[in-house]
Protein backbone atom coordinates (compact mmCIF):
# COMPACT_ATOMS: atom_id res chain seq x y z
CA UNK A 1 0.00 0.00 0.00
CA UNK A 2 2.81 2.38 0.90
CA UNK A 3 4.50 1.70 -2.45
CA UNK A 4 1.27 2.46 -4.29
CA UNK A 5 0.90 5.78 -2.45
CA UNK A 6 4.50 6.73 -3.25
CA UNK A 7 3.89 5.89 -6.91
CA UNK A 8 0.77 8.06 -7.04
CA UNK A 9 2.60 10.99 -5.44
CA UNK A 10 5.45 10.75 -7.94
CA UNK A 11 3.00 10.57 -10.88
CA UNK A 12 1.08 13.63 -9.60
CA UNK A 13 4.26 15.68 -9.14
CA UNK A 14 5.51 14.74 -12.61
CA UNK A 15 2.15 15.71 -14.11
CA UNK A 16 2.16 19.09 -12.41
CA UNK A 17 5.73 19.83 -13.48
CA UNK A 18 5.03 18.80 -17.06
CA UNK A 19 2.13 21.26 -17.17
CA UNK A 20 4.24 24.19 -15.98
CA UNK A 21 4.50 26.92 -18.61
CA UNK A 22 6.28 30.28 -18.49
CA UNK A 23 3.90 33.05 -19.49
CA UNK A 24 5.28 36.33 -20.82
CA UNK A 25 2.82 39.17 -20.37
CA UNK A 26 2.64 41.39 -23.43
CA UNK A 27 2.99 44.82 -21.87
CA UNK A 28 2.48 48.06 -23.76
CA UNK A 29 5.69 50.07 -24.04
CA UNK A 30 5.40 53.83 -23.87
CA UNK A 31 7.48 56.06 -26.11
CA UNK A 32 11.02 56.49 -24.71
CA UNK A 33 11.60 59.50 -22.46
CA UNK A 34 14.89 61.30 -21.95
CA UNK A 35 16.66 60.62 -18.65
CA UNK A 36 19.23 63.20 -17.46
CA UNK A 37 21.49 62.00 -14.65
CA UNK A 38 23.16 65.27 -13.66
CA UNK A 39 24.61 64.33 -10.28
CA UNK A 40 27.61 66.50 -9.44
CA UNK A 41 29.54 64.89 -6.57
CA UNK A 42 32.39 66.78 -4.93
CA UNK A 43 34.26 64.20 -2.89
CA UNK A 44 36.09 65.73 0.05
CA UNK A 45 39.82 65.95 -0.44
CA UNK A 46 39.54 66.36 -4.21
CA UNK A 47 39.24 69.42 -6.43
CA UNK A 48 35.92 68.28 -7.86
CA UNK A 49 37.10 69.29 -11.32
CA UNK A 50 36.23 65.93 -12.94
CA UNK A 51 32.46 65.59 -13.33
CA UNK A 52 30.14 63.52 -15.50
CA UNK A 53 26.55 63.81 -16.76
CA UNK A 54 24.81 60.82 -18.34
CA UNK A 55 21.98 60.87 -20.88
CA UNK A 56 19.83 57.83 -21.63
CA UNK A 57 16.20 56.97 -22.34
CA UNK A 58 13.58 54.90 -20.62
CA UNK A 59 13.03 51.43 -22.04
CA UNK A 60 10.69 48.43 -21.89
CA UNK A 61 9.86 46.63 -18.64
CA UNK A 62 11.81 43.48 -19.53
CA UNK A 63 14.88 45.29 -20.86
CA UNK A 64 18.07 45.18 -18.77
CA UNK A 65 19.84 48.00 -20.59
CA UNK A 66 19.11 51.69 -20.96
CA UNK A 67 19.82 53.19 -24.42
CA UNK A 68 22.36 56.01 -24.31
CA UNK A 69 21.78 59.40 -25.92
CA UNK A 70 24.40 61.21 -27.99
CA UNK A 71 24.56 64.58 -29.69
CA UNK A 72 23.59 66.90 -26.83
CA UNK A 73 25.18 70.22 -25.90
CA UNK A 74 25.51 70.49 -22.12
CA UNK A 75 26.76 73.37 -19.98
CA UNK A 76 26.56 74.37 -16.33
CA UNK A 77 26.82 78.05 -15.38
CA UNK A 78 27.46 79.53 -11.93
CA UNK A 79 26.20 82.85 -10.51
CA UNK A 80 29.22 84.70 -11.92
CA UNK A 81 28.40 83.40 -15.44
CA UNK A 82 31.41 81.09 -15.55
CA UNK A 83 30.54 78.34 -18.04
CA UNK A 84 31.56 74.70 -17.61
CA UNK A 85 31.14 72.61 -20.76
CA UNK A 86 30.43 68.87 -20.73
CA UNK A 87 31.72 67.07 -23.84
CA UNK A 88 30.56 63.58 -24.78
CA UNK A 89 32.89 60.64 -24.81
CA UNK A 90 31.78 59.67 -28.34
CA UNK A 91 28.95 57.17 -28.51
CA UNK A 92 28.68 56.58 -24.75
CA UNK A 93 26.05 59.05 -23.61
CA UNK A 94 28.55 60.21 -20.96
CA UNK A 95 29.42 63.91 -21.03
CA UNK A 96 32.64 64.90 -19.25
CA UNK A 97 33.88 68.16 -17.73
CA UNK A 98 37.48 68.40 -16.48
CA UNK A 99 37.49 71.97 -15.14
CA UNK A 100 34.35 72.20 -12.99
CA UNK A 101 34.64 74.46 -9.93
CA UNK A 102 32.36 73.42 -7.04
CA UNK A 103 31.65 75.93 -4.25
CA UNK A 104 29.46 75.21 -1.23
CA UNK A 105 26.40 77.48 -1.24
CA UNK A 106 26.88 78.49 -4.88
CA UNK A 107 23.87 78.28 -7.22
CA UNK A 108 24.34 76.59 -10.59
CA UNK A 109 22.19 76.42 -13.73
CA UNK A 110 22.12 73.38 -16.02
CA UNK A 111 21.31 73.66 -19.72
CA UNK A 112 20.92 70.67 -22.02
CA UNK A 113 20.18 71.21 -25.73
CA UNK A 114 19.06 68.10 -27.60
CA UNK A 115 17.15 67.79 -30.87
CA UNK A 116 16.33 71.53 -30.85
CA UNK A 117 14.79 71.29 -27.37
CA UNK A 118 16.20 73.04 -24.30
CA UNK A 119 16.14 71.47 -20.83
CA UNK A 120 17.10 73.54 -17.78
CA UNK A 121 17.40 73.24 -14.00
CA UNK A 122 18.92 75.18 -11.11
CA UNK A 123 20.31 73.89 -7.83
CA UNK A 124 22.63 74.87 -4.97
CA UNK A 125 25.79 73.00 -4.02
CA UNK A 126 25.22 71.54 -0.54
CA UNK A 127 27.98 70.82 1.98
CA UNK A 128 28.22 67.80 4.28
CA UNK A 129 29.93 67.07 7.65
CA UNK A 130 32.72 64.53 8.06
CA UNK A 131 31.93 60.94 8.95
CA UNK A 132 33.65 60.34 12.28
CA UNK A 133 36.53 57.83 12.28
CA UNK A 134 35.25 55.79 15.21
CA UNK A 135 33.02 53.37 13.26
CA UNK A 136 31.66 50.72 15.64
CA UNK A 137 30.90 47.07 14.93
CA UNK A 138 28.36 44.89 16.74
CA UNK A 139 28.28 41.17 15.87
CA UNK A 140 24.87 40.77 17.51
CA UNK A 141 23.07 43.61 15.77
CA UNK A 142 20.07 44.00 13.50
CA UNK A 143 16.43 43.49 14.49
CA UNK A 144 16.96 39.84 15.38
CA UNK A 145 20.31 40.25 17.09
CA UNK A 146 21.93 37.85 14.62
CA UNK A 147 23.51 40.27 12.14
CA UNK A 148 26.86 42.00 11.81
CA UNK A 149 26.10 45.68 12.31
CA UNK A 150 28.18 48.82 11.91
CA UNK A 151 27.39 52.28 13.28
CA UNK A 152 28.88 55.52 11.99
CA UNK A 153 28.30 59.07 13.21
CA UNK A 154 28.52 62.66 11.92
CA UNK A 155 28.01 66.09 13.49
CA UNK A 156 24.93 67.99 12.35
CA UNK A 157 25.10 71.77 11.92
CA UNK A 158 22.68 73.23 14.45
CA UNK A 159 22.45 76.60 12.66
CA UNK A 160 20.42 75.34 9.72
CA UNK A 161 18.08 72.61 8.50
CA UNK A 162 20.09 69.84 6.88
CA UNK A 163 19.28 66.92 4.61
CA UNK A 164 21.46 63.91 3.91
CA UNK A 165 21.70 61.01 1.50
CA UNK A 166 23.38 57.81 2.69
CA UNK A 167 24.80 55.26 0.23
CA UNK A 168 26.34 52.01 1.48
CA UNK A 169 27.90 49.41 -0.79
CA UNK A 170 28.92 46.00 0.54
CA UNK A 171 29.81 42.58 -0.95
CA UNK A 172 26.49 41.12 0.25
CA UNK A 173 24.31 43.69 -1.55
CA UNK A 174 23.38 43.44 -5.22
CA UNK A 175 22.74 47.17 -5.29
CA UNK A 176 23.89 49.97 -2.97
CA UNK A 177 21.71 50.62 0.06
CA UNK A 178 20.27 54.17 0.04
CA UNK A 179 18.55 56.26 2.68
CA UNK A 180 17.49 59.92 2.76
CA UNK A 181 17.46 61.57 6.19
CA UNK A 182 16.79 64.98 7.74
CA UNK A 183 17.86 66.53 11.06
CA UNK A 184 14.40 67.57 12.23
CA UNK A 185 14.74 65.59 15.48
CA UNK A 186 18.54 65.83 15.75
CA UNK A 187 19.26 69.53 15.19
CA UNK A 188 22.88 70.24 16.12
CA UNK A 189 23.44 66.76 17.54
CA UNK A 190 25.85 63.96 16.71
CA UNK A 191 23.80 61.92 14.26
CA UNK A 192 24.23 58.20 13.77
CA UNK A 193 23.42 55.67 11.10
CA UNK A 194 23.37 51.86 11.09
CA UNK A 195 23.92 49.16 8.47
CA UNK A 196 23.63 45.43 9.11
CA UNK A 197 23.41 42.13 7.29
CA UNK A 198 23.54 38.53 8.49
CA UNK A 199 25.82 37.55 5.57
CA UNK A 200 28.61 40.00 6.38
CA UNK A 201 31.84 38.30 7.44
CA UNK A 202 35.33 39.26 8.55
CA UNK A 203 37.32 40.85 5.75
CA UNK A 204 34.31 42.24 3.88
CA UNK A 205 34.83 45.86 2.82
CA UNK A 206 31.99 48.35 3.24
CA UNK A 207 32.00 51.66 1.35
CA UNK A 208 30.06 54.48 3.05
CA UNK A 209 29.14 57.72 1.28
CA UNK A 210 27.39 60.65 2.94
CA UNK A 211 25.97 63.37 0.66
CA UNK A 212 24.70 66.83 1.51
CA UNK A 213 21.44 67.40 -0.36
CA UNK A 214 18.79 70.09 -0.69
CA UNK A 215 15.27 69.85 0.73
CA UNK A 216 13.91 69.55 -2.81
CA UNK A 217 16.15 66.61 -3.58
CA UNK A 218 15.35 65.01 -0.21
CA UNK A 219 11.63 65.06 -1.07
CA UNK A 220 12.28 63.79 -4.61
CA UNK A 221 14.52 60.95 -3.48
CA UNK A 222 12.08 59.71 -0.84
CA UNK A 223 9.39 59.51 -3.52
CA UNK A 224 11.84 57.72 -5.81
CA UNK A 225 12.66 55.13 -3.14
CA UNK A 226 8.98 54.54 -2.41
CA UNK A 227 8.15 54.12 -6.10
CA UNK A 228 11.07 51.81 -6.82
CA UNK A 229 10.90 49.60 -3.73
CA UNK A 230 13.47 49.99 -0.97
CA UNK A 231 14.90 46.50 -1.47
CA UNK A 232 15.82 46.82 -5.14
CA UNK A 233 17.67 50.12 -5.22
CA UNK A 234 16.30 53.39 -6.63
CA UNK A 235 18.03 53.42 -9.99
CA UNK A 236 17.06 50.11 -11.60
CA UNK A 237 14.08 51.68 -13.35
CA UNK A 238 12.69 55.16 -13.72
CA UNK A 239 9.24 55.33 -12.05
CA UNK A 240 6.81 57.12 -14.33
CA UNK A 241 5.22 59.11 -11.52
CA UNK A 242 8.43 60.66 -10.13
CA UNK A 243 9.71 63.78 -11.88
CA UNK A 244 12.74 65.81 -10.90
CA UNK A 245 13.70 69.47 -11.25
CA UNK A 246 14.59 69.45 -14.95
CA UNK A 247 12.20 71.45 -17.19
CA UNK A 248 11.79 71.34 -20.96
CA UNK A 249 11.67 75.04 -21.89
CA UNK A 250 10.77 74.30 -25.52
CA UNK A 251 7.91 71.82 -25.06
CA UNK A 252 6.87 71.63 -21.41
CA UNK A 253 4.90 68.40 -21.87
CA UNK A 254 7.96 66.59 -23.26
CA UNK A 255 9.66 66.51 -19.87
CA UNK A 256 12.79 64.58 -18.97
CA UNK A 257 13.26 62.29 -15.99
CA UNK A 258 16.23 62.70 -13.67
CA UNK A 259 17.57 65.41 -11.39
CA UNK A 260 20.22 68.11 -11.31
CA UNK A 261 21.99 67.79 -7.94
CA UNK A 262 25.26 69.17 -6.52
CA UNK A 263 26.61 67.58 -3.34
CA UNK A 264 29.73 67.56 -1.23
CA UNK A 265 30.42 63.92 -0.37
CA UNK A 266 32.36 62.32 2.47
CA UNK A 267 33.62 58.78 1.90
CA UNK A 268 34.71 56.17 4.41
CA UNK A 269 35.75 52.54 3.93
CA UNK A 270 35.35 50.00 6.71
CA UNK A 271 36.61 46.42 6.86
CA UNK A 272 34.49 43.99 8.88
CA UNK A 273 36.48 42.57 11.78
Amino acid sequence: MKNILKYLVVVCVFFLLSCTKVIDVDLETAAPKLVIDASIDWIKGTTGHEQKIRLSTTTGYYSTTFPTVSGADIVITNSENAVFSFVENPGTGEYICSDFHPVIGETYALKVVLNAEVYTATETCIGVPDIENNIEQNDKGGFGGDEVEIKYTYQDNGNEANYYLHRILSPVSVYPDYKAKDDENSQGKMMQEYFSDKDLKAGDKINIRLYGISRRYYDYFRKLLAASGAGSGPFQATPGSVRGNIINQTHFENFAYGYFRLSEVDVKDYTVQ
